[in-house]
């Protein structure tokens, strides 16, 4: 049998977003609206589930506070305010959450892979800036699935790749939990107490049937700890 592999979401949990693309969203939708979005509220609707898409939430947030802008004007002001015009942009906010040997701990035992609903560059791009020497295997990104999260394609592609190994799904949001669900994997919920939304998160992880629920990922190890 082949050993277990780890799959991991990236937003929020293998990187902390908070002020990448959370922060992108607020801005994209403030610079259409000219009104403020915190935190908290981009949370609420992660939490209702089907906002996956930051493109589309962000969007989203613009029509429904009575703003018509067409979607790929919303998706290329988001694009200029995270990738930036040649000065990197928001995406250099982001911060590595795993400290450092534990995921090469990990992998040790485990396969690792990713399944993401970022853009396949910008997966890449984070990957190679801040763990060039792990192996992803796969790396299954937005373009290399027709149904996005929570439709379970992505995960069944990697379950398919690995034969007979048992899959762990790892994720911080409603949709993560309902992609594993729908692929018959074990989900492990990441929610941090700093979360706005933690207690609701826990809760709807645990309706989800979450196999466990974690600060973040550096306690995995206790997870899987016998």
């Amino acid at each position: 049998m082949n050993r277990p592999v780890l799959v991991f979401d990236m937003d929020g949990v293998l990187v902390d977003v908070t002020e990448s693309y959370r922060e992108t969203i607020a801005r994209t939708v403030e610079h259409f609206t000219r009104r403020e979005v915190t935190r908290a509220q981009i949370q609420e609707f992660k939490n209702q589930g089907g906002w996956n898409d930051d493109w589309k939430l962000s969007h989203h947030m613009v029509a429904a506070a009575g703003v018509d802008v067409p979607f790929e004007d919303v998706k290329a002001r988001f694009q200029e305010l995270f990738r930036g015009n040649g000065d990197g942009g928001l995406m250099l906010r982001e911060r590595w959450v795993a400290r450092p040997g534990v995921l090469e701990k990990l992998g040790r035992d485990f396969g690792l892979a990713v399944f993401t609903g970022r853009p396949k560059d910008e997966a890449e791009i984070t990957l190679r800036r801040f763990a060039p020497d792990l192996v992803f295997d796969p790396v299954i990104a937005m373009e290399d699935v027709e149904n996005h999260k929570p439709a379970p394609e992505g995960l069944l592609r990697i379950r398919e790749q690995h034969g007979d190994a048992k899959i762990f799904y790892i994720g911080d949001t409603v949709d993560d939990a309902r992609c594993a669900r729908a692929a018959k994997v074990p989900f492990i919920g990441i929610t941090a107490p700093s979360n706005p939304s933690y207690l609701d998160l826990v809760f709807l992880f645990q309706g989800e049937g979450a196999y466990a629920i974690v600060d973040d990922i550096n306690y995995l190890e206790e997870v899987f700890a016998s």
